[in-house]
C-alpha cells in the first residue's frame, strides 16, 4: 500500500497496527504492558493506587485525550471506580488548578462511556 503522495509504501502489518492504535488498542504494543508491569512493582504501589496517581500526572501535564481513555480503562480494571477517578480531580485540583481539571473532565467523561453535556444540559 503507498502513501497518497509521499511515493512510500506502509506494509499491511504496519497498516493494522497503526489502525488498532489510532482505536485506542494499546494491546498491539505488548511489551509495554511488561514494561508498565515491572515499573507498577517497583514502585510498591498497589495496582489501583498505581492506576489512580498516573490519572494524577495526566491531569497535571494536561495530557493528550488518547491518554486518558487508556489510563481510565487501567484503572477500572483494577477496580478503581468512577467515584474514586472523581476523587483524584478533588485532590490535584489545588496542585495543578482548576483550568487542568476542568480540561480533564469531558476526557474522563468520554473514558466512563458518558456523554458530554450541552449547553441545554446547563
Amino acid at each position: 500500500m503507498s502513501v497518497p503522495g509521499s511515493g512510500r509504501a506502509v506494509d499491511q502489518a504496519t497498516s493494522r497496527t497503526l489502525a488498532a492504535l489510532a482505536m485506542g488498542d494499546s494491546g498491539v504494543l505488548g511489551e509495554l504492558a511488561d514494561v508498565r508491569e515491572q515499573l507498577r512493582a517497583d514502585s510498591s504501589l498497589d495496582p489501583k493506587c498505581f492506576a489512580l496517581v498516573k490519572i494524577a500526572a495526566l491531569v497535571a501535564m494536561d495530557a493528550a485525550p488518547a491518554s486518558y481513555l487508556f489510563q481510565v480503562q487501567a484503572a477500572l480494571d483494577v477496580g478503581a471506580t468512577p467515584r474514586e477517578i472523581l476523587g483524584v480531580l478533588t485532590a490535584v485540583a489545588p496542585q495543578t488548578g482548576m483550568a487542568r481539571v476542568v480540561s480533564a473532565a469531558p476526557e474522563i467523561m468520554v473514558a466512563l462511556g458518558l456523554e458530554l453535556p450541552t449547553e441545554a444540559d446547563i
